[in-house]
């Protein structure tokens, strides 16, 4: 394993311009757990009653809703970056990172002191709420306070239109934007380090697909094994924290 870091740590070094994408195993190591794993949410929660489109047409189904991500929310409000996200941010402190796309939606790269332009939540985040129909955007914690007060499905105070965290559900379009921006990035950078994700959920795990069709060499880390292990330069099945922070040299 050590002459594993030591090559990817020489990979680093060289690359001018990298690009980092990252999946849930790097939040779970902030003590945020995996939707998908034993003892995750969709363990509590049937994953069904939380499709977009049942969002939008049932009350009872946005009760859920809120319910869930009020119970994920007070854990990712609280969770602290880990020695990965200070990795990522020492490679943008380095001058080495063009952007960090992060299929988490916790706010650990913000927290961690990235500079907000560098990073793309190509999933969203749960630290905003917006209103479906006027576009009214709020504080997280200004709504979750009026869920303590009682209020369980709240509505926006400006239309009285349908509220949601801006993460994206099941079945809702992914951001065109962000998904353009992270393919550019993807087809400039030298070195695409994918950290943390399986590489199943699309079309956010084809990030690393298009950097190494354009020629850009690929790192991979994460505890199991991925469907593009056999395209990867490099990889790495350890704790992504050690992994990255031995590899960046923190």
């Amino acid at each position: 394993m050590e002459s594993l870091l030591a090559q990817g740590a020489v990979m680093v070094q060289e690359a001018k311009k990298i690009l980092v994408f990252v999946g849930a195993g790097l939040s779970t190591e902030s003590g945020i757990p995996d939707f998908r794993s034993p003892g995750g949410l969709w363990s509590k929660y049937d994953p069904s009653d939380f499709y977009y489109d049942k969002f939008l047409s049932d009350e009872e189904a946005r009760k859920k809703y809120w319910k869930m991500s009020t119970e994920s929310y007070a854990i990712m409000r609280d969770a602290k970056p880990n020695r990965a996200h200070l990795a990522i941010k020492a490679l943008e402190d380095k001058g080495k990172l063009i952007a960090v796309v992060t299929q988490n939606i916790d706010h650990l790269h913000h927290k961690a002191g990235n500079s907000p332009e560098k990073i793309i939540e190509i999933h969203g985040t749960t630290f905003s709420v917006s209103c479906l129909s006027c576009g009214k955007r709020y504080d997280r914690d200004e709504i979750q306070e009026r869920i303590r007060l009682g209020e369980e499905v709240p509505r926006c105070d400006a239309c009285s239109g349908i509220l949601k965290p801006d993460t994206i559900s099941f079945g809702q379009a992914m951001p065109q934007d962000k998904v353009s921006r992270a393919i550019a990035h993807a087809q400039e950078c030298d070195l695409c380090i994918a950290a943390g994700s399986s590489l199943v959920v699309y079309p956010a795990a084809s990030i690393p697909v298009y950097a190494v069709e354009s020629g850009a060499r690929l790192i991979i880390v994460n505890r199991d094994e991925t469907s593009l292990d056999s395209t990867a330069n490099l990889v790495i099945h350890e704790s992504v924290s050690k992994a990255l922070g031995d590899m960046v040299g923190i």
